[in-house]
């Protein structure tokens, strides 16, 4: 893969898989432009960042982009766990607005500079709980069920102009994200066993598969969710 003179959007790029995306992508050749609430101190010197919230104000945004944008990835996410009956309406709402919300204005933002590229590519981030039930995860596993439903509606509306669309729904990834869940040897351990991999998602696993679907070389890929969760979604090994 080869992302010479092409123009990537990642947004949330300040940590975890948005990060490991634009290191790669960096060694890659890509320009790489990042809108996140904060900056990372170990991006490339190249990055061109715009401080923004996804559920703030975005008209900043459409004026930041170059003129062309051959790809986008929206790397924005929440964790919200609880039982059922302490998931409050503003927890739903919350996580509509980052996960869903969040990217169908990005990319509303930025559909322009897409279709003026001649091909472009757009990912999105679901999760492996949208179609495996998980105790405690209802209030995100709806988001981004929304999520994968929103893919697939562009991927179809977008083909035309040819932008692809595809998702990448990850396991627990060992990111900032993910700390309250990850932060001592035994809670690491316990998800670890629950993978029939026996070991935990790292950023680069979803990020080179995140850069895959950006390339040319996925350029007959559209409309696609990929599970990238150590067997977690499809298998049962005990």
């Amino acid at each position: 893969m080869n992302f010479h003179k092409k123009n990537i959007l990642v947004v949330g790029g300040s940590s975890g898989i948005g990060l490991s995306l634009v290191k790669l992508l960096h060694q890659q050749n890509a320009n790489i432009y990042v809108i996140s609430r904060s900056i990372a101190e170990d991006w490339p010197a190249e990055v061109q960042y715009l401080q923004a919230d996804v559920t703030g104000d975005l008209n900043a945004v459409n004026g930041f982009l170059p003129t062309e944008l051959h790809g986008l990835v929206y790397s924005v996410g929440s964790i919200t766990l609880k039982p059922f009956n302490r998931l409050t309406e503003d927890d739903f709402l919350n996580d509509y607005r980052i996960n869903v919300l969040g990217a169908a204005r990005i990319i509303q933002e930025s559909v322009k500079q897409l279709k003026n590229a001649g091909a472009a590519s757009i990912v999105l981030i679901s999760s492996v709980a949208a179609k495996t039930g998980m105790p405690y995860h209802a209030s995100i596993a709806a988001a981004k069920a929304a999520v994968e439903g929103l893919a697939l509606s562009l991927a179809a509306e977008f083909a035309i102009q040819q932008i692809r669309v595809n998702v990448v729904a990850p396991s627990l990834t060992n990111t900032p994200l993910a700390q309250n869940l990850l932060g001592t040897p035994e809670k690491r351990e316990a998800s670890a066993k629950r993978h029939p991999l026996g070991k935990i998602g790292q950023p680069e696993d979803i990020s080179n598969l995140i850069a895959f679907l950006l390339a040319e070389e996925s350029g007959w890929m559209t409309g696609q969710v990929i599970g990238v969760d150590g067997g977690l979604g499809k298998l049962k090994t005990s």
